[in-house]
């Protein structure tokens, strides 16, 4: 099971007020709420809060990518100077 599939468990004041909050709009049968409903939920009321954790999120992955290209470059140099 992913972690969006998990039922989130009310551990912190935050988590508590999420769980309510998207329990009482979705109001799911087996009264169980998944990081992927309070997704649904953030997406349709505050979508800019999202926007900006896939921008960061975008970022990072794009800088991680080039620092992988830079390191393997360096990495293939240094191998072909011992050949």
């Amino acid at each position: 099971m992913s972690t969006k599939e998990e039922k989130v468990q009310k551990d912190t004041e935050l988590k508590e007020m999420l769980v309510d909050y998207v329990g009482n709009n979705l109001n799911p049968e087996d009264g169980n709420i998944t990081v992927d409903m309070i997704v649904e939920v953030a997406a349709k009321e505050f979508p800019e809060f999202l926007l900006v954790v896939a921008e960061e999120n975008y970022i990072r992955g794009y800088e991680q990518a080039l620092d992988d290209i830079h390191e393997k470059k360096k990495n293939g140099t240094a191998n072909n100077k011992n050949s």
